[in-house]
């Protein structure tokens, strides 16, 4: 991916002194609104548990609920496509656009093809896409990354959004302000006329109900309605586990989802749509089911539950971590708690430096599991991922590894620890006067750089026990 493992990355974003009051300002508003909503249901334990139940069950019998779902979407007069990975939905999302003779789309907000980079798949094979949700205008007209899942733009100001509105949108009104009314305007009217014009939109979802048929896309925007009812070809790309088994099902989802995301009782928008209807909305509609690591994600009895996730953010916003860092030190499409589990979990733990840091990029302080509408274990499944990290890692050689096996042979015997134990409080007594060390060389000054290190005592404490225990 090209992308820096996290540590090096939170480096660099805890330095933007900016970027750290933007998220504060902004995790800060939304845990508020979230906490307000939440407080007016007395039987919101009872929903949590429902909505993990629903979507356990889901995943238990993924495979019937697909084929259900195929089954009736195909009698609704749509038409279903599978891809087992990245190339290959990009492949067929492609064909699509072109058989539509589109060179132009129109886009929903959706993390599954942030996730497949398909926006960069559809510019090679000279296709636009244009993004319609005011946050991912404000990333895409940034030439920029998504940095939260629900707020994609939130590392940026009001300020900071109208600047860029005047260099990068060439139809922005003059002496446009930084009023929140006068830029949701200025792209308003930027992208009317993309929606009148678009032959093609594409799509995600937040759930597939296998009972009917039916997709589900809920937006704050009215954009997403556009997308899904105005062009004369619907594509929508979404992931195997947004399957839920019954028409009953979604209620839950729909009473956890909103205020655990934008701190709303009920989304502005809330579109469900089921293949084509004759002279009402696309003519065409296209559902492309991808796996991208799904499939292995689901055999891994402790980190399958990652697959529960219905994408509502509320763990990046209560997270110390992501508020102090950003999304984009992550280096994948989903940040904060749940990307540091989904993502290892769909690229694999080995695959490269990014999945392998991100377990570790929390403090395991449990507020993610919380928060969480659908009780996914987020700090157990950060330490399973940690220690399948270790395990794909013991044949590699590493300062680290190499510490702990002179450790072990150390205090394998009690003479030689005796030893060390004289030693190290010898050195010590000539080296350092304070009581705190706050620098040692490479490669402990990993540890000084961002913490101090006690001073070994003058005197072990096993000699102190000889010298000082009375005699019985």
């Amino acid at each position: 991916m090209g992308m820096p493992a996290f540590p090096e990355a939170a480096r660099t974003a805890l330095a933007d002194g900016q970027l750290r009051a933007n998220l504060r300002t902004a995790t800060g508003t939304i845990r508020a609104k979230r906490a307000a909503v939440v407080a007016e249901r007395a039987d919101w334990e009872q929903l949590r548990e429902a909505g993990r139940a629903i979507k356990d069950q889901a995943l238990h019998d993924l495979d019937t609920h697909l084929l259900r779902l195929e089954e009736q979407v195909t009698a609704a007069g749509g038409v279903v496509h599978w891809a087992r990975d990245a190339a290959e939905a990009n492949r067929i999302v492609v064909g699509l656009v072109r058989a539509a003779a589109a060179d132009e789309v129109v886009k929903v907000k959706s993390m599954a093809t942030q996730e497949i980079e398909l926006n960069e798949a559809l510019a090679a094979a000279g296709i636009t896409a244009h993004e319609t949700d005011l946050a991912e205008l404000i990333v895409q007209l940034g030439h920029d990354r998504p940095s939260h899942i629900l707020v994609p733009a939130i590392h940026r100001n009001r300020s900071q959004i109208r600047d860029l509105f005047q260099r990068e949108m060439p139809d922005a009104p003059p002496g446009l302000t930084d009023d929140p009314v006068a830029l949701a305007g200025a792209a308003r009217e930027h992208l009317r006329r993309k929606f009148l014009a678009a032959r093609v939109a594409i799509s995600g979802a937040n759930f597939a109900v296998a009972e009917t048929g039916s997709l589900v896309v809920v937006e704050s925007e009215g954009n997403g309605r556009m997308c899904l009812t105005l062009p004369e070809v619907l594509i929508s790309v979404v992931g195997i586990e947004k399957v839920i088994p019954t028409w009953q099902d979604l209620e839950v989802m729909l009473q956890l989802l909103p205020r655990s995301a934008t701190g709303e009782r009920m989304n502005p928008y809330t579109t469900i749509w089921r293949g084509t209807t004759p002279g009402d909305g696309p003519r065409e509609f296209h559902l492309v089911l991808l796996d991208n690591g799904r499939t292995a994600a689901l055999a891994d009895e402790i980190g399958r539950d990652a697959l529960r996730c219905i994408r509502c953010s509320a763990c990046l916003n209560v997270c110390p971590v992501y508020e102090r860092t950003g999304g984009h030190a992550y280096g994948s499409v989903y940040p904060g708690p749940i990307g540091a589990i989904l993502t290892p979990q769909l690229r694999g733990v080995d695959a490269d430096p990014v999945a392998k840091s991100l377990p570790y990029a929390s403090t395991l302080c449990g507020a993610c599991y919380e928060v969480c509408p659908v009780m996914i274990d987020i700090p157990k499944a950060l330490v399973h991922l940690r220690a399948k990290v270790v395990d794909a890692n013991r044949a590699n050689p590493s300062p680290e590894r190499t510490a702990m096996k002179v450790a072990a042979w150390i205090f394998a015997r009690t003479r030689r620890l005796e030893l060390l134990q004289r030693l190290t409080a010898r050195v010590a007594s000539l080296l350092f006067r304070k009581p705190t060390i706050t620098r040692l060389p490479p490669p402990l000054s990993r540890w000084t750089e961002t913490r101090d290190a006690p001073t070994p005592p003058p005197e072990p404490f096993r000699d102190w026990w000889s010298r000082t225990r009375e005699e019985p």
